[in-house]
């Protein structure tokens, strides 16, 4: 691996995804706080639409020579998002309602969304601190939501 001497485009690309996921995911919460429905379906394709540019992240990953982390990172966000399109959009699976596919498509959705932090964090330290503080908020309020509706 070479020694990196400025953050490129995709570093900057890929922190202004990391910021905008978690702005989407959180405005996907309070949709669902507030019974708007169609909002969070609408909202939730946006969010899936993510996987072309972090497909392109993940492609200039291996030509870049990104450590393996990142690769994960990227990998596991897109998994997300496919499983996302498949499950609540294709084939209308309630999962939710199932304890060990919930837990599994939770740990999927924080894996995912946690890898985030380390994905902005190539952008520098304020986009790595503001994934951070993006991740906090959404995963209170994912417990939140969780905890008032039971989705």
């Amino acid at each position: 691996m070479k020694p990196r001497e400025s953050h490129t485009f995709t570093d900057t690309l890929g922190g202004i995804l990391a910021i905008l996921v978690y702005i989407l995911v959180c405005a996907i919460f309070l949709a669902r706080l507030g019974d708007a429905d169609v909002v969070e379906r609408i909202l939730g394709l946006l969010l899936i639409l993510f996987v072309v540019p972090f497909g392109y992240l993940l492609i200039s990953a291996f030509q870049l020579e990104r450590p393996w982390i990142y690769v994960l990172q990227i990998g596991l966000m897109d998994a997300f998002l496919i499983v996302e399109l498949l499950l609540d959009y294709v084939f209308n699976v309630p999962f939710r309602t199932v304890r060990w596919q919930t837990i599994a498509y939770v740990v999927l959705f924080f894996g995912a969304t946690g890898g985030m932090i380390g994905v902005a964090g190539q952008a520098g330290k304020k986009w790595y601190a503001a994934a951070i503080v993006g991740f906090l908020i959404m995963s209170i309020l994912s417990f939140v939501q969780r905890l008032i509706t039971g989705m």
